[in-house]
């Protein structure tokens, strides 16, 4: 990949949990994407996320977003609400409370320039 006039380049950045990430950029990398992992943490319930970066050719990126769909999907957990950051300390709510986890958050941007050294 090269960005010589040719073909448009994308950058795709990919906010996953942990465990999806784990599974996505391993299945990109055996489909020959490139992917590059850097840890994160989420801001709403404060796990492990990780954010992936692939930089691809245009007619690509539909490929790798069929990808994302198929290892990052959504679902629900309990959580106990006492770990959750919007609950101050002696709130009477015990019960663990359903939260929507997993997923993804895709970015898709032009590359104005890309060098490999």
């Amino acid at each position: 990949m090269n960005n010589n006039g040719n073909g448009q380049l994308k950058l795709v950045i990919i906010i996953a949990s942990d465990p999806d990430a784990e599974k996505l950029t391993r299945k990109l990398v055996e489909q020959g994407y490139p992917a590059t992992k850097v840890s994160s943490t989420g801001g709403f319930l404060r796990k492990g996320n990780a954010t992936i970066l692939s930089g691809v050719e245009a007619n690509e990126v539909d490929g790798v977003v069929a990808m994302v769909r198929s290892e990052c999907y959504a679902r629900t957990e309990y959580v106990p609400v006492q770990t959750l950051p919007f609950v101050g300390e002696g709130s009477v709510l015990q019960e663990p409370i359903e939260v929507r986890v997993g997923g993804a958050i895709m970015f898709v941007l032009d590359v104005e320039r890309f060098e490999k050294t």
